[in-house]
């Protein structure tokens, strides 16, 4: 595949895909807004540690204020494929931003938490879209440097069109990201998105609120409690709005039937197997803002619109909130605190 392509938000995710896309050979561009990451790819490459390998790659660094250099492309359309690797809330002004560059017949592909193809086709048209759901933890705290958590044999990719076709160029952009990882394409994009959702509204937002190690979750029988109501919530939501959940994580179809407490304890399970912190850790760690509202936050908002109640996620969402805010710390105290929020009792708690 002789194409122009791009990664835009060459964070902990969008470098790992970047560095072994490079890697294999094909002709990338990393664009990304912090400088720093930038300038120490540009002068010593990407270097990349994963659970058994270690290499430093060159690559094709931008910072955003670059790309103005390369304004002929606005101009022609450069680039086939974009992989949009940024933050939930960043979206739609680098859709925006990426938009000119793109061929008319090129595609985005979303890889990034939540249901961003929702506001990322109205930017560039729905045949320009192509969404995708992914199993991959990965980290970057120093410039230049990413850690991969999750080697390729366990970093999937699940790409499909938003209208369910197979198409050659779907099953192209797989053929792609076979380099970075296992490769799926399906004809329920949007059943697979729901079922990440879901399983991130368990595991994301707890695990950031409540400071616990993974066993501490499964060994806690409030938090076990807890994530069962946050991932029913969700797929009640996604059942409501005529979504069929689709298996992820190495669960298999027969799981997914009746979604019934075995379903969900198995999913507590592959919860507490998924090593590294979570995005949301590393947000906070960083300081900046969560996708909080696009996890839990969204599950509630679908569910006003579905007419089905979310509490568990509502309570969530409130905590991540206040945390953001300053007013908490992540601390397994906070489960106290969402438990009074679900009865009804924390009118000055998280006020």
């Amino acid at each position: 595949m002789a194409k122009k392509m791009a990664v835009l938000g060459a964070g902990a995710l969008g470098a790992s895909i970047g560095a072994d896309l490079t890697k294999a050979g094909y002709d990338v561009l990393l664009i990304d807004q912090w400088p720093a990451h930038i300038e120490a790819m540009k002068a010593h490459g990407l270097r990349v540690t994963m659970p058994e390998e270690e290499y430093v790659v060159p690559v094709q660094a931008f910072h955003l204020c670059e790309m103005k250099d390369l304004r002929q492309w606005a101009l022609q359309g450069k680039l086939d494929v974009v992989f949009l690797a940024a933050k939930s809330y960043d979206t739609r002004w680098m859709v925006e931003f990426i938009r000119p560059y793109l061929k008319s017949d090129g595609v985005l592909v979303s890889v990034q938490n939540s249901l961003n193809d929702e506001w990322i086709s109205p930017v560039i048209g729905r045949q320009r879209d192509m969404a995708c759901a992914l199993e991959v933890s990965a980290e970057v705290f120093e410039p230049g440097w990413v850690r991969r958590n999750t080697d390729r044999l366990s970093t999937t990719f699940v790409l499909g069109e938003l209208d369910g076709r197979i198409t050659p160029r779907l099953q192209e952009v797989a053929q792609v990201l076979g380099a970075v990882g296992r490769t799926q394409v399906s004809t329920n994009i949007w059943g697979v998105k729901w079922t990440k959702l879901m399983f991130n509204c368990m595991r994301a937002t707890p695990r950031a609120a409540f400071d616990v190690t993974l066993p501490q979750m499964l060994e806690n029988p409030g938090i076990v409690d807890l994530l069962m109501k946050l991932g029913r919530e969700a797929a009640r939501v996604a059942s409501a709005l005529g979504y069929t959940l689709e298996p992820m994580f190495g669960l298999t179809a027969e799981d997914f039937r009746g979604l019934t407490d075995e379903l969900f304890l198995k999913l507590n399970a592959t919860v507490v197997s998924h090593a590294g912190t979570t995005m949301i850790q590393q947000d906070i760690a960083k300081g900046r803002l969560t996708e909080t509202d696009y996890i839990n936050g969204l599950v509630v908002k679908k569910g006003r619109t579905a007419k089905v109640p979310t509490p568990a996620n509502e309570a969530m969402t409130a905590v991540m909130h206040r945390i953001e805010d300053g007013v908490l710390q992540p601390s397994l105290s906070n489960l106290q605190i969402f438990e009074q929020y679900l009865s009804g009792r924390t009118a000055t708690a998280l006020a």
